[in-house]
């Protein structure tokens, strides 16, 4: 049952990424892109602490903190597939 604890950090990752992508498309600056991950990741660790049993973080600080590292990921990740294609 760990490996779904996991999953949720992943689905967190993905779901601040699609976040992202979203903000691109709108008039907002790219340099708020970053922040708006992390914060996005701070909220769903939070919730995904709440409703998933084997998340892995047992507090309200360690749920937030994962969920910012998950966010910010999600920047690292899309920045990676962008130096790659060049």
């Amino acid at each position: 049952m760990e490996f779904m604890g996991i999953a949720g950090v992943a689905a967190i990752t993905v779901i601040a990424w699609l976040v992202g992508e979203a903000a691109k498309l709108s008039p907002l600056d790219n340099k708020w892109i970053p922040v708006i991950c992390g914060v996005v990741g701070a909220v769903l660790g939070i919730l995904g602490m709440r409703i998933m049993p084997d998340f892995p973080a047992g507090d309200i600080m360690t749920a937030a903190a994962v969920g910012i590292v998950s966010g910010l990921a999600a920047t690292g990740i899309d920045q990676i597939g962008k130096q790659l294609t060049k």
